[in-house]
């Protein structure tokens, strides 16, 4: 029964991700397309869980029915993307985490073995020292009273009591992505959250960071050993608050805060990355890029209700540094279009809260 829900977290969490990101597969760094489509595969499916959770929400409706509206817009999107994969013809390249570039030095070798010791340590302490954090008694307690009594945010979470419509956090429903991974493998919540989860998001954010050290080290794909190795002790060490982003990693893996911080932020490093690099080479700029900044700020709103504020607010830095130091004024157009939505959220939130 075990092997059986963890294969079914493996299908969502791994396999369904990467398949649905084949939309946005050439539009990655060249040298990473495959972890490039998992993440922005795994966005894609956030984005789309608060455009049917949050209606959803509001609106009082059962949780196995949002089960049953979730499952269709996966079954759509996975057929969706594998069509149009096999219609362009285009192959993924295949996933290398160290080219025979990134080893011409035994000290690379050295630095890509500490890289995975570490990780594996950090994934081990993740399943054999799960953290009691104090925010888990509201959010992992949701996530577990929603599987149970198949309402959403009608319940207190601290005593189970039934209450009127929690609509303020319910516009950043995390738990409940983590109630329907928890359904549909038949494995706790809690289980999920503290154990399964941070197996999978700890990885995803080092293959992030992948990413973003072969953007930051082209020409340089030696030192990318040493970047890992780097980004790993600043984590491992980041611990001197509790409201640090790599605390946070650690210990608050499952929450929406942790996601944006570790995810959500630094997915928008990268595409705001790519898009200067094709604004400095002067190359036309696709539009499966500006969607897939909309569907990242959108994700952003599912993980915490400040992500309404906080993705809008790093999109309008970069534009207006883009817009005043390339003279692309007409940039400052799509940019604005990628923030209605969250602003439509931020709104809604006033309305509700």
């Amino acid at each position: 029964m075990l092997a059986v829900q963890i294969l079914i977290l493996a299908i969502l969490l791994l396999a369904v991700p990467s398949v649905v990101g084949l939309f946005f597969v050439n539009i990655g760094p060249r040298d990473g397309k495959l972890p490039f489509a998992w993440i922005s595969g795994q966005i894609l499916l956030w984005a789309g869980f608060q455009c049917i959770c949050v209606p959803m929400i509001l609106s009082q409706q059962k949780f196995s029915r949002l089960c049953l509206f979730f499952g269709i817009y996966i079954g759509i999107m996975v057929a969706a993307a594998l069509l149009y994969y096999f219609l362009r013809g285009r192959k993924v390249a295949p996933l290398r985490l160290v080219s025979e570039k990134a080893i011409r030095k035994k000290s690379d070798l050295i630095c890509w073995i500490v890289f995975g010791v570490l990780l594996v340590f950090q994934l081990v302490m993740a399943v054999c020292m799960a953290y009691e954090e104090g925010d888990d008694a509201y959010y992992v307690a949701m996530s577990t009273g929603t599987v149970g009594s198949d309402l959403m945010y009608d319940k207190i979470p601290y005593t189970g009591g039934y209450t009127g419509l929690d609509a303020r956090h319910g516009l950043a429903p995390f738990p409940i992505w983590v109630a329907f991974l928890a359904k549909l493998s038949g494995m706790p919540a809690v289980t999920v959250a503290q154990i399964a989860l941070p197996m999978v998001l700890i990885v995803m954010t080092y293959v992030l960071y992948y990413l973003i050290g072969k953007m930051l080290l082209k020409g340089h794909g030696s030192m990318l050993g040493l970047f890992m190795v780097f980004v790993e002790l600043m984590v491992l060490f980041g611990g001197y608050s509790v409201y640090t982003a790599e605390n946070f990693l650690l210990v608050r893996t499952a929450q929406g805060k942790s996601v944006i911080a570790n995810l959500i932020f630094p997915f928008m490093f990268l595409l705001m990355y790519l898009l200067l690099e094709k604004v400095q080479k002067g190359e036309k700029l696709k539009g499966k890029l500006w969607v897939l900044v909309a569907f990242t700020m959108l994700s952003g709103c599912l993980c915490s209700t400040l992500g309404t504020l906080l993705t809008c607010l790093l999109l309008a830095v970069v534009g207006g540094c883009t817009a005043v130091c390339y003279r692309r004024w007409k940039l400052l157009i799509p940019m604005a279009t990628c923030c209605l939505i969250p602003v439509g959220f931020a709104a809604l939130y006033l309305l509700v809260g």
